[in-house]
């Protein structure tokens, strides 16, 4: 496992990158084995947050917690990633007993294309890239509460179109469809 460390308003010392290595090492055991993780941890007065990406094949998983204590905030955030993931593996094993496996194994090979920015008025500080993976709406929606955003773009599995759903003040979701 890769682990990227950075600190914002806080150095970060060999004990803090340790303990962050040795706890977020756990994740091994319900994943496998991690390629590379990403942390920030940032301080602001007494606020102590850290934030953890881990990309995984299409898969983003994404946890950020705050507390008075570094390690405290690692504890909480590697809570928070093990609740996703299990709630991921929940829904796969669901969509693998709805499906089949053949139609789930054949979704998984298809292509991954990349999203293109566009120009805007204002100036680009920063970009993302990311796999678009061919997926169902629903699972948009389970994407996007685990990286913790208010919308995700997708490429449809259905249409073979890219979508968007975002979350609405109310609650509920959104679906954007090119005509």
């Amino acid at each position: 496992m890769e682990l990227i460390t950075r600190g914002k308003n806080v150095p970060v010392t060999d004990a803090l990158r340790d303990y962050a290595a040795k706890r977020l090492g756990k994740l091994e055991r319900y994943l496998g084995s991690l390629d590379q993780v990403q942390v920030v941890f940032s301080v602001e007065g007494d606020r102590h947050v850290a934030e953890v990406t881990i990309p995984l094949n299409g898969l983003i998983l994404r946890g950020e917690e705050e507390t008075g204590d570094m390690y405290s905030s690692i504890d909480l955030v590697l809570e928070k990633l093990e609740k996703q993931i299990e709630k991921h593996k929940t829904k796969l094993a669901k969509r693998v007993r709805e499906q089949g496996l053949k139609n789930l194994v054949n979704a998984n090979n298809l292509a991954l294309g990349e999203a293109e920015a566009e120009e805007q008025q204002r100036k680009i500080v920063r970009t993302k890239k990311f796999p678009l993976k061919p997926m169902s709406v629903e699972e948009a929606i389970m994407q996007m509460n685990l990286v913790g955003h208010s919308f995700f773009v997708f490429a449809n599995a259905e249409t073979d179109e890219i979508n968007v759903v975002y979350r609405r003040r109310d609650g509920n979701y959104g679906l954007i469809e090119p005509e």
